[in-house]
């Protein structure tokens, strides 16, 4: 077991890798947590759960809605939780998500931690302190900031992941090496889905490659003034396409990422989308969608990224080099309706 502190504006945050679930009774008082999970991992992962307080929610992303907060607070009640109680949400995205949320809300705000159980949640979900839910087909629009006591890694959970939610992971992987990692994005290339799954020692190297990025990015901007931004990469048209047309979110991240690059080849003279694109093919991911564009740009005048007529819209310089650029919203729908009409 590693274990690695990052020094947040409100508090210091343990990462603890390559650890056993076990070791969280090390970590806190068992009579004082409480643990959200969902009815999925629940159902396969009875034993480690056996002694604790749980909360079971249903799995999903349309479930990570505020009737959903109300039935975790009703429980919290029900469980007599006050404000020493400890969350501890173990689980993919939603789950993190939804957990912080609450625990940032209940009482005014009680301590929380993660295990995340999804290579999504491990590398990014869980990473950075933001939590929250959609409204409607709004991805995230109620949150807070608000950062975790720990995380910790048992990729043991990994063994269970569905097919699916491994392509879902490897986008926001994936999306790292673009934005700020030109060697991890050659050792994909390099690699495959099914070498990570077999070697672990390197899947474990991985995910701890791939939360420091964040960590270090975040450290920097927690409060997403600036280089934060820069996480949002694929994710302004992906967060649109994703709600408008029940992907997932590693699916339309990619798309959005192959449109963000295409952009890029106008706005910043990038070069490499094929590269890109052949690196999300290799990884299970899509790389093209016909979609409605008036549809997409309907949701994106509520995207948080905007500013008044503006999107701060993430670009690629070169594969490890990114940017963040204000781009009128009217000039970013004639450019991507150009790309979708043009595929």
């Amino acid at each position: 077991m590693q274990k690695k502190t990052y020094q947040f504006s409100s508090k210091k945050v343990s990462y603890y890798f390559d650890a056993d679930f076990s070791y969280l009774e090390k970590i806190l008082d068992k009579d004082h947590a409480i643990i959200v999970t969902d009815e999925n991992l629940f159902s396969c992962q009875q034993k480690k759960f056996k002694g604790w307080k749980t909360i079971v929610i249903r799995p999903g992303e349309k479930f990570k809605i505020q009737s959903t907060v109300d039935e975790i607070i009703h429980q919290l009640i029900q469980l007599e939780a006050d404000r020493k109680s400890f969350l501890i949400g173990v689980g993919g995205g939603v789950v993190t998500d939804i957990t912080g949320y609450v625990a940032s809300v209940f009482m005014r705000g009680i301590p929380f931690g993660f295990v995340p159980t999804s290579v999504l949640a491990m590398v990014d979900a869980s990473v950075g302190g933001k939590n929250g839910i959609d409204v409607g087909l709004y991805k995230n629009l109620v949150g807070v900031i608000r950062q975790p006591e720990f995380l910790l890694y048992d990729i043991s959970f990994l063994q269970s992941l569905p097919e699916d939610e491994w392509v879902n992971g490897f986008a926001e992987v994936i999306k790292h090496a673009g934005i700020r990692d030109a060697i991890m994005f050659k050792e994909l290339e390099k690699n495959s889905p099914a070498f990570y799954k077999k070697n672990k020692p390197a899947l474990s190297k991985l995910i701890k490659r791939n939360v420091m990025i964040k960590s270090e990015i975040v450290q920097k901007d927690e409060w997403e003034k600036g280089d934060r931004r820069l996480l949002n990469f694929g994710h302004t048209i992906g967060h649109a396409i994703e709600n408008v047309y029940a992907l997932s979110h590693g699916k339309a991240i990619s798309i959005g990422m192959v449109v963000a690059s295409m952009i890029s080849e106008q706005l910043t003279d990038f070069k490499d989308t094929a590269r890109i694109e052949k690196l999300l093919d290799k990884y299970g991911l899509p790389t093209s969608l016909s979609f409605d564009t008036k549809k997409i740009f309907g949701i994106l005048k509520m995207d948080k990224k905007r500013t008044r007529d503006h999107i701060h819209y993430v670009l690629l310089n070169k594969i490890g080099n990114s940017e963040v650029k204000p781009v009128k919203i009217n000039e970013l729908e004639k450019l991507v309706s150009s790309i979708v009409s043009a595929r």
